[in-house]
């Protein structure tokens, strides 16, 4: 602007073939700019903030939501732990009593010794069926929970309310990826 001011001073006539070549009229350029700048001010606290809001709430949503299927993940591990130990526990108990009962047999007959050999290794097999048991209950309820997350970080995610249809799908499809 100041360059077509010091043009003006110059010669004179240069402003006045400027204004008339593109129409330029003072007031009506600076309205523009004034107006231009408004917009820009508007959209930036109207639009584009809540934009960027919405943005970084989504983005601790799916972050604290990928820190719980971690901690998840680390329960299932302990879980695992904790049924092998009830194994070991078991099979040490049931090779405790296996013995016990081989000692027995040579005082024992025969026959009391097979019921005591049957007796330990039922034992043993409704201590492996209750740990497999427990395994199933809190792997089932982890997927469940791990269903849930993906549901509620999808409905987050796609910014819409999910049918019943669409969770029961996206529950499966979840399920269906995670390991038995």
């Amino acid at each position: 602007m100041n360059l077509l001011l010091a043009a003006a001073e110059v010669e004179p006539g240069v402003w006045e073939n400027l204004t008339k070549t593109f129409g330029l009229k003072l007031p009506f350029f600076v309205a523009q700019v004034i107006n231009f700048f408004l917009v820009i001010f508007v959209l930036k606290k109207f639009a584009f903030g809540p934009i960027q809001t919405m943005l970084e709430e989504r983005k601790t949503r799916i972050s604290d939501g990928e820190e719980k299927l971690k901690q998840i993940e680390q329960q299932l591990a302990d879980s695992e732990k904790h049924t092998a130990e009830a194994i070991a526990q078991a099979n040490a108990d049931a090779q405790r009593m296996i013995d016990e009962a081989r000692e027995s047999a040579s005082k024992l007959s025969e026959q009391e010794a097979q019921k005591a050999i049957a007796s330990a290794k039922n034992i043993l097999a409704k201590a492996e069926e209750a740990a497999k048991a427990e395994r199933a209950q809190m792997v089932n309820e982890l997927k469940a929970e791990f269903g849930k997350l993906v549901t509620t970080a999808t409905s987050q995610v796609a910014g819409k309310v999910l049918t019943d249809d669409d969770q029961r799908r996206i529950n499966e499809e979840s399920m269906a990826t995670l390991p038995n």
